[in-house]
């Protein structure tokens, strides 16, 4: 077989656990695939021109690449309601507490270790969700070991970063990076789902400086108040080839924290 024909396999193989029979599960981890992967997303305003959907789309879409990047990985169904009280200003957006997230991800995973996965890769889709899963590894770890280690990538600002390298990179358009409904995230649902993007639609917003002390500020007052279309940055610009960009960069983030923590473990074991 060609290698061409090796990678379209590889790309079409089912991932996802949720559309493999119990069996294939099985056949799967006794194959080898020890490791699953956990995307979290939320369900929340992205401005006027993307879905309410847009960070679980985008989680989705992530946890296939970082599965077949890392190898011998399973993909669990994405959690696909997050932590967003600070959208709530806003029509149709929900919200879960820090509780619940913690529990749902506490579940999920519980369930995996008498399978037969050895680690658990945790990530988010939505940046809001971050500083609760930085706050929550310490406990999902210790209530899960040693049966299955416990990986959570909580670099939000890395994500951030590679967003505007990216779109720096393509079109010199770093500066309309945001973080939320902006040039990024518009280019990435370009790629994942251009039928849900509402060009004609599409509005820049707060255009300021994304720092922590103005992210304090949209989490107690609310992105309506720093926002009032619900846009941080500018999606002028957006492209597929920006999308691309973005998606390989936050997946190539993932992968090698991934990797790195679970050499280290292996190492004290």
């Amino acid at each position: 077989m060609k290698e061409r024909d090796v990678m379209r396999s590889e790309q079409s193989r089912e991932l996802r656990i949720e559309h493999l029979t119990s069996s294939e599960i099985a056949e799967a981890i006794a194959a080898g695939a020890h490791t699953a992967i956990l995307p979290l997303g939320a369900i929340e305003q992205h401005g006027p021109h993307l879905p309410l959907s847009m960070d679980s789309d985008h989680a989705d879409a992530l946890a296939l690449r970082i599965a077949r990047k890392l190898g011998a990985a399973l993909v669990l169904p994405t959690v696909r309601v997050g932590y967003s009280p600070h959208h709530l200003g806003f029509c149709g957006s929900l919200s879960v507490r820090p509780s619940t997230l913690e529990a749902i991800c506490l579940d999920y995973c519980s369930s995996l270790a008498a399978h037969g996965f050895a680690r658990v890769v945790l990530f988010s889709g939505h940046i809001g969700n971050y500083p609760i899963m930085r706050d929550f590894e310490p406990r999902l770890a210790a209530a899960l070991a040693p049966a299955l280690q416990v990986i959570v990538y909580g670099d939000s600002a890395a994500i951030l970063d590679a967003w505007r390298k990216s779109a720096q990179s393509v079109a010199g358009l770093g500066s309309h990076v945001g973080g939320h409904a902006d040039v990024a995230e518009t280019s990435v649902m370009l790629v994942l789902h251009p039928e849900k993007v509402r060009p004609d639609r599409a509005a820049a917003g707060y255009l300021g400086t994304v720092d922590e002390e103005f992210l304090r500020r949209a989490f107690v007052e609310g992105v309506d108040a720093v926002s009032p279309n619900g846009v941080l940055g500018d999606p002028a610009g957006s492209s597929k080839v920006i999308g691309h960009a973005a998606l390989d960069a936050v997946t190539d983030l993932v992968v090698e924290y991934a990797t790195a923590h679970g050499a280290r473990a292996a190492c004290h074991t």
